[in-house]
């Protein structure tokens, strides 16, 4: 990236920085002790995180009127996401302009992937009505996570028990033919706790492809899906330092879409996607000084495609054990885990059966030190794979607040990427007996500058990752594929092809101005493939987000502004996707201390705009919705 680009928005951040800094002796301060856990791996106060690290809270989510996950993580800095139509359909979340597979999503701590394709977790399968909370780490994370952290760690959490017993009931239609409903029971007695959930939605949608020319496989129809999911969770606290917990979650969609490939008049074709996570932990509070923690975990995904038939299933199997302990003035975090992927596939290749496994095993020390204004981080990591031996990585990152608001931080780090297990083992993987796919692997460096008086925020972070040994299909490696029964004219197998470069600035920032509660983030990012000097597909190289938010009593009401660039789109009818701006309104009434109304407005200006080629997005929509909560 040229650095010249930086500077407007690095000067704007400073002399935004410097304004605010006047003001900060005349507002009272803002709840400062906030914890994130994603950014270390234990509980870490965020205002002391080395990294570029968000948290979402329950009423963010509760405020997202159309859409689920993706559209609520593309309201924050760093993210972009595209979707092949409606909300079920399938959708990529780039965060930092890297692939969708290069950012790992936890749930509870809790791996969701797939080991089908190009791999990544099915972002579109995840029921919001489950969440409580979601943290975003940006930037390498492989020395705390393993495999895939390239880019950062989203993780959710999913809604826990509370003291006593609380229910939460909510409702909701609007256009587009949209029902949805939740409700959950929390509670605790005796020792025991419990979380309880219930989600459903459904809706006619749009029409996802409304081409001026249709093709083979268009129908010029709704393109409808439905949803449901369930959550359970179990603890026992028999002492005061000692705890046991299981969870069960099951989420599944059905969505409709049109293929490109055949006529099928009448016949919808239909993604089914099908996510479910098993888990059970015990924990240990030794002293104040130690504590020790043992989980085990099976996550499956599952995807199905009709009339069309194709179906794919990946399961992941975890154990892992982590203690932390007080060394000095600092907290010493070892990890030992262990990882079991297996693949059913009927695109295997015979030698495989249909099916194909590989196991990692992980050993990772950190060193979390805390010494006055200094804070420091120390992560190592060594991950053996069963298929390709193996890697180290690591990361050290130091910050220093040099004044009560201000403070300055920075990171090195690498991180790697293992092949999928369709890349390894298809029949348009290398050959048996050719050379084996190398995993993926970056480097990144990133400097950030924060302030925060507790009534203004503002923090500027500037990275640069560069990844090499990227794994793409091409004809290029047909010396090292395998045979093909019936030749094809797209013959071609998976290789380490290219190099890309992802560099950036992220400015983003919160403040309070009358009672006017405003935040806001701009991206300026170059995402660039080193092998062809040309910007990587569906990636902007702007895009600015602004919300407001006015409380009015028992009212209350927002706006969320979304504005990016021009984007190239080589799979797509057109090589430049046009850029784009939606306004969606929100408004809320408090009808009593337990009940509020909500009334969404998505897309108000009724934008036609697309983030993948062909696919058309949601027009203007109005959702209302009621909700209770026994516990407000």
């Amino acid at each position: 990236m040229n650095p010249n680009a930086l500077r407007p928005p690095v000067l704007a951040a400073l002399s935004l920085l410097a304004a605010l800094s006047a003001q900060a002796q005349n507002n009272a301060p803002a709840r400062l002790d906030a914890v994130t856990v994603t950014a270390t791996r234990s509980a870490s106060p965020l205002k002391a995180a080395l990294a570029d690290v968000t948290v979402l809270e329950r009423a963010d989510i509760e405020r997202l009127g159309y859409g689920g996950l993706p559209d609520l993580l593309r309201t924050q800095a760093g993210f972009e996401i595209t979707r092949n139509g409606n909300p079920g359909s399938t959708t990529s979340v780039f965060l930092r302009g890297a692939s969708s597979q290069h950012t790992v999503l936890l749930i509870d701590g809790v791996r969701m992937d797939k080991q089908s394709g190009s791999g990544g977790a099915s972002w579109e399968n995840l029921p919001l009505a489950q969440i409580e909370r979601i943290e975003v780490l940006r930037g390498a994370a492989s020395a705390l996570y393993g495999s895939d952290a390239v880019a950062g760690v989203v993780q959710v959490f999913t809604r826990k028990a509370q003291p006593g017993m609380q229910l939460d009931v909510g409702a909701g239609l609007g256009s587009l033919g949209r029902f949805k409903a939740d409700t959950s029971l929390r509670g605790s007695a005796a020792g025991f706790d419990y979380s309880l959930g219930l989600a459903t939605e459904v809706a006619e949608g749009f029409n996802a492809r409304p081409l001026s020319a249709p093709v083979p496989g268009y129908e010029p129809d709704r393109d409808g899906w439905r949803s449901q999911s369930a959550n359970a969770r179990l603890g026992w606290q028999p002492t005061a330092s000692q705890r046991l917990e299981v969870q069960a979650l099951s989420s599944r969609t059905d969505s409709q879409y049109d293929a490109s490939a055949r006529p099928k008049p009448g016949v919808d074709d239909r993604n089914l996607n099908e996510n479910k996570l098993l888990r059970a932990l015990w924990r240990a509070d030794w002293t104040a000084d130690w504590q020790t923690e043992i989980s085990a975990s099976q996550s499956r995904d599952r995807y199905e495609t009709r009339p069309s038939a194709y179906l794919t299933e990946t399961q992941l199997r975890s154990l892992s054990l982590q203690s932390n302990l007080k060394v000095g003035p600092g907290k010493l975090v070892a990890i030992l885990e262990r990882r079991e992927d297996e693949l059913l596939n009927s695109g295997l290749r015979a030698s495989s059966a249909g099916q194909a496994q590989r196991q990692q095993d992980g050993l990772a020390l950190g060193y979390l030190l805390s010494l006055g204004a200094l804070d420091a981080q120390l992560n190592l990591r060594h991950d053996r794979d069963s298929k390709f031996g193996g890697i180290d990585t690591g990361t050290v990152a130091a910050g220093y607040r040099f004044s009560p608001q201000w403070r300055v931080w920075a990171s090195a780090g690498n991180a790697f990427r293992a092949p999928t297990l369709y890349q390894s083992f298809s029949e348009y993987g290398p050959k048996d007996g050719g050379k084996a796919l190398d995993p993926e692997r970056s480097r990144n460096l990133e400097t950030g500058l924060s302030f925060n008086s507790g009534a203004h925020e503002l923090g500027l972070s500037v990275y640069r990752n560069e990844v090499r040994d990227l794994i793409d299909w091409s004809g290029a490696f047909l010396g090292n594929c395998p045979p093909q029964a019936v030749p094809q004219p797209w013959d071609g197998c998976y290789g380490n092809l290219s190099s890309v470069r992802l560099s950036g600035a992220s400015l983003k920032g919160a403040t309070e101005l009358l009672g006017l509660k405003l935040s806001g983030s701009l991206d300026f990012q170059d995402s660039k493939d080193l092998s062809t000097g040309k910007q990587l597909d569906r990636r902007a190289k702007r895009i600015g987000r602004l919300r407001a938010d006015k409380s009015l009593g028992a009212w209350s009401l927002g706006a969320q502004a979304l504005a990016s660039s021009e984007r190239s789109d080589r799979y797509g009818p057109k090589p430049v996707l046009p850029g784009y701006a939606v306004l969606d309104l929100d408004v809320g009434y408090a009808l009593s201390k337990s009940t509020r109304l909500q009334v969404n407005l998505d897309n108000a200006l009724n934008r036609e705009y697309q983030t993948a080629g062909g696919y058309a997005q949601a027009p203007r929509s109005i959702f209302f919705s009621l909700r209770y909560n026994t516990g407000n």
